[in-house]
């Protein structure tokens, strides 16, 4: 489908994760506003996944999940939308890294776009090393997903430690 002025969707892909004030509520209500997203469509989300904390000791865990958009958005401007959602949902940014959150969206994937801007680097930079994201990933893409700079989906899985991603 196309937009009014001729422009192509772009098929991107959305982490999710929470640890904080009901995780497994956090990202449902997150997919629910992606569903509602002006400019774009969802089309598949993974399954929910409890997963151990990476970052500062002490933390519960997370439950985790990826979904997959059609857009008409430019890169930073579904940044905004997304970011919008976590503030709505109760995300403070405090410029601490990897600590406890009610919501974290992060653009993953945008088509097969490369981008390093200083707020949005595309692919996302530590997508290749995260298990809790990859895993979800897999649910809902094809093993051969190009990770531009990365590999292949299925290559990048091989490579990386599932231990303690449980599916919910």
């Amino acid at each position: 489908m196309q937009s009014e002025d001729g422009a192509l969707p772009v098929r991107s892909f959305i982490g999710l994760g929470s640890n904080l004030d009901r995780p497994a509520h956090q990202v449902r209500t997150a997919l629910t506003a992606l569903e509602g997203l002006p400019g774009c469509r969802l089309l598949r989300q993974s399954r929910l996944y409890r997963t151990p904390p990476l970052g500062p000791p002490g933390q519960s865990d997370y439950v985790n999940a990826v979904a997959l958009l059609e857009t008409w958005l430019a890169p930073l401007e579904l940044l905004d939308r997304l970011q919008e959602i976590e503030w709505r949902q109760g995300r403070i940014r405090n410029g601490g890294h990897w600590g406890p959150r009610t919501l974290d969206l992060d653009l993953l994937l945008y088509g097969e776009q490369r981008l390093a801007d200083p707020r949005l680097c595309l692919p996302h930079p530590q997508l290749r090393y995260r298990a809790f994201v990859l895993v979800p990933l897999a649910d809902i893409a094809e093993g051969d997903l190009p990770i531009p700079g990365a590999g292949r989906l299925d290559e990048l899985l091989r490579g990386c430690d599932p231990a303690g991603i449980e599916a919910l």
